[in-house]
């Protein structure tokens, strides 16, 4: 029994274990609490905001009174009907697939308070056209705008010191693209499929390219 309750115990420490809600703008929002800040949470395989959602949203900066300090893993997946979303000043995290397959996405609106985007945050979000990476992001993950067919101009902040393995894969709309002097390296297929591009600005700071990371770029 000691030992059930010290792993009990620790995981409620960890915000393992419960998942809250509260209604903001007439939208049910699904977050965790974890160290007294609030994480937007897809609660076993059920997305953060009711799927149905659509049209544009803005992310509450507060939720139960913590402030809104992370985006959790496929916290909007497969929201197929959201058109925008714009994220409160004070989130610094958007985690892995947060936004994958959000179909219908056109626009994020990301405050300079992000430093992090993880591993395919906004994957086969087919309707980005254009994307501003904050000033405090550093690295840009693994296949984080793969399949965003429509994207078709990125800002990078010049901060950024690694474009990661199919971080653009497949972007066809994508036309040029200028990558700034502070990035060193250029990871396998990260620009794969780009067939749409047409001009790309590499500078003396690139110290290694991946495999493929340019192939199909017809």
């Amino acid at each position: 029994m000691k030992k059930l309750t010290s792993t009990l115990l620790a995981a409620i420490a960890a915000g393992m274990l419960f998942a809250e809600t509260e209604t903001v703008g007439g939208i049910t929002w699904t977050y965790r609490v974890v160290g007294g800040e609030a994480e937007i949470y897809n609660d076993d395989g059920s997305t953060a905001i009711p799927a149905s959602t659509s049209g544009a949203i803005t992310i509450p900066p507060t939720l139960g009174g913590h402030p809104v300090t992370s985006i959790g893993d496929y916290a909007f997946a497969d929201c197929h009907g959201l058109a925008s979303v714009t994220i409160p000043s004070g989130v610094t995290s958007i985690k892995d697939y947060a936004f994958y397959g959000c179909s219908e996405l056109a626009s994020v609106t990301m405050p300079d308070s992000v430093t992090s985007i993880g591993d395919y945050a906004f994957a086969d979000c087919h309707g980005l056209a254009s994307v501003t990476i904050p000033s405090g992001v550093t690295s840009i993950g693994n296949g984080v705008f793969s399949g965003c067919d429509g994207l078709e101009s990125v800002t990078m902040p010049g901060g950024v010191t690694s474009i990661g393995s199919s971080a653009f894969m497949e972007c066809s709309g994508l036309a040029s693209v200028t990558i700034p002097n502070s990035v060193t390296s250029i990871e396998s297929c990260a620009f794969y499929g780009c067939s749409g591009l047409a001009s790309v600005t590499i500078p003396n700071s690139v110290t290694g390219i991946g495999d493929a990371a340019f192939s199909g770029c017809d």
